[in-house]
């Protein structure tokens, strides 16, 4: 900003730098999104299409210099690109309905990190935040499932169904979807339940070499416990040519030379403590 004498009114803003040694999350939420999905005539109460474009355009995130960490890691060389470093870009993502939240790890510093974004000083509030928007997630496409199929199959109006719904538990609108028209809401896809998961498939790796290690010897303790994983809880979608890769895929080819850790999207239960405990969310706490 130039000098001048009205520059004075700078001292009336707040230092925006976050709290070091915290975990950082941004979401994102859809703007009139009800109109625009009107509009692009959206398949109720899922589009898998949309639900892959917005996988697609998060992937892209994840894959760029801020979310790879390059950006405020001045230690990055040029010959390095392609590698994601641990804890300073984006460790972990999660997208629903009509939004994503994008997670930084402790050691972030880009754009020297001055922002404004939700902050969480532990790990256990960093779990539950995106435990939160998987409930969030859950009720809210059991709602939809139910009130669409009122809607198409039950041939309520829009008023009717929301009317039929209101004051029903979770119970009642399983029993409405099976008694009334023999829908299995435990058949439905997992991206609708669950949501979608992006994670560095390092993690994944790393979790299966562990595994592995521990099935390899019969005295670990750990092999006592139960572990996830990285391809449990995952439903292979409907592809086409122009489709993002699915659940557990890796998003770039396999002999490229530029991209060392790729992205992941999978539907797994985050709610469960097992997921950050013994899953790939174990080695998210550093």
């Amino acid at each position: 900003m130039a000098n001048s004498r009205f520059g004075y009114v700078r001292q009336a803003e707040l230092d925006d730098r976050l709290l070091p040694n915290t975990f950082l999350v941004i979401r994102l939420d859809g703007k009139g999104f009800t109109k625009f999905s009107q509009a692009h005539g959206f398949t109720k109460p899922n589009d898998i299409k949309a639900l892959n474009l917005m996988n697609a355009a998060a992937i892209q995130v994840l894959e760029s210099d801020l979310g790879r960490g390059y950006i405020g890691s001045k230690s990055e060389k040029k010959s390095e690109k392609g590698k994601q470093k641990s804890s300073t870009g984006i460790v972990l993502a999660y997208g629903q309905s009509d939004e994503f939240s994008f997670a930084f790890g402790r050691n972030c510093q880009a754009y020297n990190r001055r922002s404004r974004i939700i902050q969480y000083a532990t790990f256990q509030e960093f779990q539950d935040y995106f435990k939160w928007r998987q409930v969030d997630a859950h009720i809210n496409n059991l709602y939809n499932t139910t009130f669409w199929a009122l809607v198409q199959q039950g041939k309520r109006t829009t008023q009717e169904a929301h009317s039929d719904l209101k004051g029903t538990f979770s119970k009642d609108k399983h029993s409405i979807l099976f008694d009334r028209f023999q829908i299995n809401y435990n058949n439905e896809l997992e991206i609708f339940k669950k949501g979608s998961i992006l994670i560095w498939s390092s993690l994944l790796e790393k979790l299966c070499t562990t595994q592995k290690s521990e099935a390899a010897d019969p005295t670990s303790d750990n092999n006592l416990k139960a572990s996830t994983p990285p391809s449990e809880s995952s439903t292979p979608l409907p592809r086409s040519t122009t489709d993002p890769p699915t659940t557990g895929e890796k998003t770039s080819q396999p002999n490229s030379d530029d991209v060392v850790n790729s992205v992941c999207v999978v539907h797994q239960d985050l709610v469960k403590d097992q997921w950050w405990t013994t899953g790939p969310g174990a080695q998210l706490s550093e």
